[in-house]
């Protein structure tokens, strides 16, 4: 008998992905959240299989609370990491000037 199929994991990073691709959970259920039919998110993610889009978005489905404090707490962190490059950015445009 094979192994079951594992099809999301948690990088290094905390994210989830789609079994061993690089493609986010993040990508597929906001796809999915947008009315995408899984057709159009395996278009949009060839990478995938069929199987993988519909286990993906049965994950959501399934884990509906987990997911969403995952998302939330997602774009917390892009959020954050924005306004550090913002912070950054701005902090360098400023030395420019002055070097004018």
């Amino acid at each position: 008998m094979s192994e079951p199929k594992k099809y999301t994991r948690t990088d290094e990073q905390g994210a989830r992905r789609i079994g061993q691709t690089r493609v986010s959970l993040d990508s597929v259920v906001i796809a999915y959240q947008q009315r995408h039919s899984p057709a159009t998110i395996r278009q949009q993610y060839p990478v995938l299989t069929v199987e993988e889009v519909y286990s993906a978005i049965t994950f959501y489905l399934a884990n509906h609370d987990y997911v969403e404090r995952y998302l939330e707490q997602q774009q917390k962190l892009w959020n954050d990491l924005r306004q550090k490059v913002y912070q950054e950015q701005s902090s360098i445009i400023e030395r420019l000037r002055k070097l004018r």
